[in-house]
């Protein structure tokens, strides 16, 4: 899962950051609401960690913003303690869950994973397409009932290919979902190649179909409509 944080407290930011990479996330940090829109307007995010008090303004004219630019991200709001017009209005405005500060590392993350399993698999951790079958809990694939032996890259690959099936995914799109924004600069992306070749492999040796589809000169496609 791809997360932005925004939050303007540098050393909440940095604990929070190593904590949920930690726990297998791809993080960004923003610490005001004009850096968080250019993150949001230039990459996509699954959830955003969003304080509500930053420098340059309240965390819900951003979340107003999202909303407006048709931002298909979950969104996780940071409240103090009494703060409850705030969360009201969070809510109201487009948020989908919200945490008071301070709170404990674990629960941040078990409320980030439900908001994103709300937002993009419908409330449940198990996505399922014909034989393939991700539990996103477990972080486990199984094909025909086999138990696939895979990285976390590859299981955060084949997952971002079925969330997005049928659609084409350029290689940035697929480069910065699963390594971070700084890939902007990487002259190549032929790593990713390796990972979709280990991954139709294995896919293919338990008896699994290869879905995943090259569109020469702009990605993959993750095709089931074609099978």
């Amino acid at each position: 899962m791809k997360v932005l944080i925004v939050e303007d407290n540098k050393e909440l930011s940095e604990s929070l950051n190593d904590f949920l990479v930690g726990e297998r996330f791809i993080c960004e940090c923003a610490d005001s609401v004009n850096s968080a829109r250019e993150k949001l307007l230039s990459y996509s995010y699954d959830c955003i960690l969003l304080d509500i008090m930053l420098p340059d303004g309240n965390g819900l004219d951003l979340l107003r913003f999202i909303q407006l630019e048709k931002i298909n991200s979950g969104v996780l709001i940071v409240s103090a303690k009494d703060a409850l017009d705030d969360k009201i209005s969070g809510l109201e405005s487009g948020g989908d869950d919200y945490i008071t500060k301070p709170f404990h590392l674990p629960e941040l993350h078990a409320r980030l994973r439900a908001v994103y399993r709300r937002k993009k698999t419908d409330g449940t951790n198990l996505i399922a397409c014909n034989e393939i079958t991700l539990d996103t809990d477990t972080m486990e694939i199984f094909v025909c009932n086999t138990r696939l032996e895979v990285t976390p890259k590859e299981f955060d690959l084949l997952h971002y290919f079925i969330v997005n099936k049928n659609r084409v995914l350029s290689r940035q799109s697929i480069a910065t979902h699963l390594w971070g924004d700084y890939t902007d600069n990487l002259p190549n992306f032929d790593f990713i190649y390796q990972h979709i070749k280990n991954l139709r492999k294995k896919i293919s040796a338990c008896g699994g179909a290869d879905y995943i589809e090259t569109i020469y000169g702009l990605g993959y496609k993750f095709n089931t409509s074609g099978i």
